[in-house]
């Protein structure tokens, strides 16, 4: 783009009319981003929450090479090829048990859609209709059509209501009022035989970073175990560490009928997405009667550079090392966000694994669409620090090789906004 002449890309969740122009990267190595004018920026948020081990990290680096000079793409209906035969055996090894098939796709929205079209297609074809999908009051799962019907509706979507599909939804298990959220999925269950129920395991991210314990989780499990109801965990955003285990379902001993993992999934470097699934859900789809085939797909499913760029990510996890890091990590953000639990400026100040969050005190009472929201973001990249706070929501989910140094600069930049802008 020559000087002074306006960019003509439209970018996702960006008001253009109040957005001033964008920050140029040019680089990215380990925790930090460099932009074209030479200031070095500390990634809080793991680039939207796909970066693990750090930008370019060397070894899932140099597995792209490779394979970008053997196969870059290949149609993978009625082909194969050896880096996806490799992620999709290395992810039943270490996903919760019971999980058989691997179905690869390019992005969290599409393994969601993915999963509802699994869970449907399952009771379709075993004789048994069923098409309610109950959801958590809260929740995102993405921004295709079938993942936006199973989100929260409100403005994220309230423009493509006509598009979207009615579902039941039980509300979010805030603390000491967990046993209506499960009174309230018992009853949907019970009374209106859904096919499935869709959850982000211990944190609703987008919704605002909520947080549940994994009582409640394991206790959803059991109940629509109890029903015959089909359980889908999202950990598009919870996998990988987030939460302080590979996966979130691990801290409930919770093994879903469908999982959907992307994100962290290349850690942070390409696009892919899985969905993982039971056997008999499989089963119901395999017949001599062509009608039956799961009809889903895009172009790129499985691209074999991507698929090398997991196996490398998931060759890391195999390193103790890497999986004992995740408790350093989330000890240091326990250090972090403590300072804040006393401070009145917050509220509800918390942390799960990795992550942590907590809400400013704002007059308009807060929300996504806070007024305080893109104050606090332009207050941050002033001090050089990728923040991005879901309206008066601020959240810190690092890379897992982010330093105490960093996470101190971090916290001092929200104490220091909450000064300005509080």
């Amino acid at each position: 783009m020559m000087p002074g002449e306006k960019s003509r890309i439209w970018h996702p969740f960006t008001q253009h009319a109040l957005q001033g122009a964008m920050t140029k990267i040019v680089r990215g190595e380990g925790a930090y981003l460099y932009a074209a004018d030479d200031r070095r920026i500390i990634d809080a948020i793991a680039s939207w929450w796909v970066v693990t081990h750090g930008h370019c990290h060397p070894h899932i680096v140099g597995a792209i090479q490779k394979q970008a000079e053997q196969l870059n793409q290949i149609i993978f209906a009625g082909y194969t090829h050896e880096p996806a035969e490799e992620v999709a055996a290395q992810l039943l090894k270490l996903a919760p048990r019971g999980l058989d098939y691997v179905f690869f796709s390019d992005s969290g929205s599409t393994s969601v859609e993915v999963a509802l079209k699994m869970a449907l297609g399952y009771w379709h074809n075993i004789g048994e209709p069923r098409s309610r999908i109950v959801v958590m009051q809260h929740s995102y799962h993405g921004d295709t059509i079938g993942t936006m019907s199973v989100g929260a509706r409100g403005v994220f979507n309230s423009a493509y209501e006509p598009l979207l599909f009615d579902v039941t939804s039980v509300p979010f298990p805030e603390c000491g009022h967990e046993q209506e959220t499960l009174d309230a999925l018992e009853a949907a269950c019970r009374n209106e035989n859904p096919a499935a129920f869709i959850v982000e395991p211990l944190i609703l991210g987008a919704g605002g970073m909520l947080m549940y314990p994994a009582w409640v989780l394991r206790e959803m499990r059991r109940i629509c175990q109890a029903w015959g109801v089909l359980f889908i965990a999202d950990e598009v955003m919870t996998g990988w560490g987030r939460t302080g285990t590979l996966f979130a379902c691990e801290q409930a001993e919770v093994s879903p009928d469908i999982a959907c993992y992307s994100k962290g999934l290349t850690g942070g470097s390409l696009p892919l997405a899985v969905t993982l699934c039971r056997a008999d859900i499989f089963d119901a789809h395999y017949s001599k009667d062509r009608t039956r085939t799961f009809f889903h797909s895009s172009s790129y499913t499985a691209n074999p550079i991507a698929c090398a760029a997991a196996k490398a990510n998931l060759d890391l996890w195999q390193d103790q090392a890497i999986r004992n890091n995740i408790a350093g990590v989330a000890a240091m953000q326990e250090k972090g966000i403590a300072r804040f639990r006393a401070d009145a400026r917050f509220r509800n100040v918390r942390r799960t694994g990795t992550i942590t969050a907590l809400d400013l005190e704002v007059a308009d009472g807060g929300g996504y669409l806070a007024s305080v929201g893109p104050k606090l973001q332009a207050f941050f990249s002033s001090r050089n620090l990728l923040l991005r706070p879901l309206g008066n929501t601020i959240y810190v989910m690092p890379p897992y090789c982010v330093t105490a140094a960093d996470l101190n600069e971090i916290y001092t930049g929200i104490s220091d906004a909450a000064d300005v802008l509080a």
